[in-house]
């Protein structure tokens, strides 16, 4: 008679080789879900990197849109803080616009454009020319150009991530 439970003739697995599937298995598994993550979190920076330019343009378009229609620089601009004299259009009258730092936040008037931006000491965010291209500081009625020099740190790491520079002349300066 044939032994039915013969241990020669069943089929399957033992307990052993299914451990090392499941152990090989867990492996590829913890792989891929570390190479996914990684790419996640890549992703992530790169969109809040890409946020934080296109920003930084927008708060440089503004910026330079408005310095160049400006007749002159005022008096009592400090290297973080600009006032511009912007001549009103059809009349004599002027007014004014402030752009200033405050806490890493560039500002026009009280209104918020851009955070993140980051002071480094002994640079300036704002630099003042003459028609020559001679650097006045301070600032007086004689500044044709501004210089503006716009750096973001997006990971709080004191490193810019973002940097913008730019030369403005004022178009109706000495009208």
């Amino acid at each position: 008679m044939i032994d039915k439970f013969n241990r020669k003739s069943q089929n399957g697995f033992t307990l052993i080789e299914l451990m090392v599937v499941v152990v090989i298995l867990s492996l590829v598994i913890l792989g891929l879900v570390t190479f996914f993550t990684g790419g996640a979190r890549s992703w992530i920076a790169g969109q809040s990197q890409l946020e934080a330019q296109r920003n930084a343009r927008q708060a440089m378009d503004i910026m330079v849109r408005e310095i160049r229609e400006g007749k002159e620089i005022k008096n009592g601009s400090i290297n973080d803080t600009i006032i511009v004299s912007i001549p009103a259009l059809g009349s004599e009258d002027a007014y004014d616009v402030t752009y200033s730092l405050s806490n890493s936040t560039i500002k026009r008037g009280t209104i918020s454009l851009i955070d993140n931006v980051l002071k480094i000491s002994g640079e300036d965010i704002f630099k003042y020319y003459d028609n020559g291209g001679i650097e006045i500081d301070p600032p007086d009625s004689t500044v044709s150009k501004v210089r503006i020099n716009l750096k973001v740190d997006v990971d709080d790491d004191s490193n810019p991530d973002i940097i913008l520079n730019t030369d403005v002349n004022l178009r109706n300066f000495g009208l």
